[in-house]
């Protein structure tokens, strides 16, 4: 009987079973061999991408433009309506007064806790303050920390610009130290509540939302990790389509960027580049922006309801958008009030109270809001350019401080809005305007209006509408005569008969008078606060064409031709460049160089570069002789051309004003100042055509409406280099004298003194004409005689 081999057979019968299973074998090593083959080069490649990539997350940010600090003084200009207006734009909100960025206002005594900030200058600490307002004024100013009265406080300022960068994303870089604990927590108790203790994915987590997510019948909470969620949005894009071979990389990003950095760096990277939301094509990145852009708040003063809605959005900023979609936001936020419940960040009470409370949101997006200045902008712009180009300034992270004042700018603003509402029709073209406000104090811009569509960007008409200025160049006239103390004087007399000048073509150029009529014999002063062309002729030719060129020039950087016809006004300048000129005479006879930008700060707070320095002065002569034209421009207003402004309830102001008018109505001009601001103002149309409007029916209107808004001071001319005296024909004597006028002179230059003798008046000769009849013109403005032909236009 044979014996059976049962080994043999074993191995007989079990072979193909072993080759099986050593084939599957070699097959699956021989894959892991291939799977590390590729994916140790892959995560190489990717571990590379995320040392290049993930840097950049401390990355573009926009550089902010904000205007200029609120400094309030003891005895400075100001009221209620303006004090509440410059709060509201800098972000403050009414309230208790206690919390940073709030204030009560409890008649006239104004509590208000400010935010810290840093200016060109130095650091300036927050700071809560209660301020007293009474008679149009500051009254009085206490430190309500160091209980102890103060002298000035100066608040934070409003941005009131972004600049962004290629990445039209709008971000503030925040450090992780600087969020409040509570939205850290809140933030990973509903995303990642594993967060400290996973290696970039987390398994019980996935689990945990699948739960969670079936029990509420829809997707509550999420499966990725922040790590995850940072890796999809900071270096795969927010956005696409969800594929294996996406989510493959954000795994293999989160891995690595686990391995890579700490937890608190991870954290911080999340929280400046999470997506709150979208305006327009701007992409609010980030929890510092989505305060702001969803409530108006910095993160340190956001409550818990706000904390419990802002990270509930992050599942879907367009799906939980609260102000579109304000009870689905609302069921999103109380989901995360419950989740901050359970996890113990919260107590029940406070629970209860945050779900009783509103969503809180702006209705329009806070300090994000577009940029609603373009042509102030457009100004701060052009004052960098020569130090920064576009792409310099666009998303570096900068932060420019300006002069712009809120509240002189809203008032320009609707200066001009309602003002040339109310001059349209009657046949006139469409109206446009150009308006510059300076401080007069330091050549600070506060405001700048470019067009009647004052939101929208285009033409800038403060900066780029070259137009004939008219009168308005005649105190400089007058100026260069003042400078010569010896030979002119306010009670000089001046010719105003009639005028012809030779030209040096040979052609005989006769001005006349608005009014069509001469005076005779007038008193400087006269002459020039009611605008008498044929006496400034005069005037103009004894002091010269090429000495009234050289003075544009040298004060504000104004080229014309020194032709007899510039001493009337045959110049082209923009609003601007006469707010640049006028500024001398507004400063007290200071040359101060016009900026709107007061510094530039580096994402750190370090000053770049600052702007406000002081210029170099000029000689007491030409400050005597400025303040000599500023009484006669005050003559002017209260008794000349610019009478209507007194008409107007500014009479308390002591205003000093010069109205402009081109040839045939076509352009309408102002510049008038008070003890504070300078105001230049230009009204007229993009065609050239006629508007029918002298420089008191047009842009004296919008001064006028802008300043019965604006706090200012009166215009007090004084200090040394004027004397006064009570003058009778040539010479000075007694006050009580029949027919003595005071004047004013430069010191040590008024006529000798002789006792009491009455002085006729001068004959007034008058060449009449048409005007008389229609009672048109009176002495108000333009040069109606024809311009020689070598005038420039």
């Amino acid at each position: 009987m044979a014996r059976i081999d049962y080994d043999e057979d074993d191995h007989d019968d079990g072979g193909p079973r072993r080759d099986w299973r050593r084939t599957l074998l070699t097959w699956a090593l021989a894959a892991v061999g291939l799977g590390l083959g590729f994916l140790v080069p892959y995560m190489l490649y990717l571990n590379n991408q995320v040392g290049e990539r993930f840097g950049q997350l401390q990355w573009q940010e926009p550089t902010r433009v904000y205007g200029r600090p609120l400094a309030l003084a003891k005895g400075m200009a100001m009221n209620a309506d303006t004090l509440k207006l410059e709060l509201d734009a800098a972000g403050y909100r009414e309230g208790d007064g206690a919390r940073p960025g709030t204030y009560a206002d409890d008649e006239g005594r104004w509590t208000i806790a400010s935010r810290g900030f840093t200016d060109v200058d130095r650091a300036v600490a927050p700071s809560r303050v209660e301020v007293r307002l009474a008679k149009g004024k500051v009254a009085a100013i206490r430190d309500l920390v160091g209980e102890r009265e103060a002298e000035a406080v100066r608040l934070d300022p409003a941005r009131i610009a972004t600049l962004y960068g290629k990445q039209q994303a709008e971000r503030r870089l925040i450090r992780v130290e600087d969020v409040p604990q509570e939205l850290t927590d809140a933030l990973q108790a509903v995303e990642d509540r594993d967060f400290a203790h996973h290696h970039g994915i987390d398994i019980r987590g996935i689990a945990r939302a699948a739960w969670v997510n079936l029990k509420a019948g829809e997707a509550r909470q999420g499966a990725s990790t922040l790590t995850q969620q940072l890796a999809r949005s900071g270096l795969l894009g927010i956005g696409r389509e969800q594929t294996w071979s996406r989510k493959f990389n954000e795994v293999l990003y989160a891995l690595i960027i686990e391995a890579r950095y700490d937890k608190g760096r991870i954290l911080e990277a999340y929280l400046n580049q999470v997506y709150l939301g979208q305006r327009g094509n701007q992409a609010i990145r980030g929890v510092a922006a989505g305060a702001e852009y969803w409530f108006g708040r910095r993160l340190d003063d956001l409550s818990t309801e706000h904390i419990a809605l802002m990270v509930g959005i992050i599942r879907g900023p367009s799906h939980y958008d609260p102000r579109r979609q304000p009870e689905r936001a609302r069921v999103r936020r109380d989901f995360v009030l419950g989740e901050m419940l359970e996890t113990g960040l919260i107590d029940q009470a406070e629970h209860d109270r945050a779900v009783a409370a509103p969503l809180g949101v702006t209705t329009a997006p806070g300090s994000i809001a577009a940029n609603r200045f373009p042509p102030y902008v457009d100004l701060v712009r052009r004052h960098l350019a020569s130090d920064y180009s576009a792409d310099e300034l666009q998303g570096a992270g900068l932060t420019v401080m300006t002069s712009m004042s809120p509240s002189a700018q809203a008032y320009a603003e609707g200066a001009v809005v309602g003002t040339l509402k109310a001059l349209a029709g009657k046949g006139r073209p469409a109206l446009e305007a150009g308006v510059v406000v300076t401080d007069v104090h330091s050549g600070e811009v506060v405001a700048v209006v470019g067009s009647r569509d004052v939101e929208t960007p285009g033409f800038n008409r403060a900066v780029e509408a070259q137009r004939p200025v008219g009168s308005l160049l005649k105190p400089f006239v007058y100026l260069l005569a003042l400078a010569l103390p010896d030979r002119w004087s306010l009670a000089t007399w001046v010719d105003d008969s009639p005028v012809t000048v030779t030209l040096q073509n040979g052609k005989r150029w006769t001005p006349g008078n608005s009014d069509g009529k001469s005076h005779g014999s007038v008193r400087l002063i006269d002459a020039l606060g009611r605008s008498y062309n044929q006496a400034t002729v005069r005037v103009g030719m004894a002091v010269r064409p090429e000495r009234l060129a050289h003075i544009i020039k040298q004060l504000a950087g104004i080229d014309a031709v020194a032709n007899p016809a510039l001493i009337l006004g045959s110049v082209d300048q923009s609003p601007y460049a006469m707010a640049q000129l006028y500024q001398f005479l507004a400063s007290d006879g200071e040359i101060q160089p016009l900026y709107t930008v007061r510094g530039v700060l580096d994402p750190d707070g370090r000053v770049l570069k600052r702007y406000d320095k002081a210029p170099p002065q000029p000689d007491d002569g030409d400050r005597t002789a400025a303040r000599l034209v500023t009484l006669a421009l005050q003559h002017a207003v209260a008794s000349g051309t610019g009478r209507r402004l007194v008409n107007d309830g500014l009479g308390h102001l002591d205003i000093a004003g010069k109205t402009g008018t081109s040839n045939d109505g076509r352009d309408s001009w102002f510049a008038g100042w008070t003890g504070d601001h300078l105001g230049v103002v230009w009204v007229g149309n993009d065609q050239n055509e006629q508007t029918g409007l002298y420089g008191a029916t047009g842009a004296m209107r919008v001064w006028s409406a802008m300043f019965k808004q604006l706090p200012t001071a009166p215009l007090r001319v004084g200090g040394k280099g004027l004397e006064w005296s009570w003058v009778v024909a040539g010479n000075s004597t007694d006050a009580g004298c029949p027919g003595a006028r005071r004047y004013a002179f430069a010191e040590g230059f008024a006529p000798p003194w002789q006792p009491c003798v009455r002085e006729p008046p001068p004959e007034e000769q008058s060449s009449g004409g048409w005007r008389d009849w229609f009672g048109i013109g009176r002495g108000d403005e333009p040069a109606t005689a024809p311009q020689p032909a070598e005038q420039p236009r």
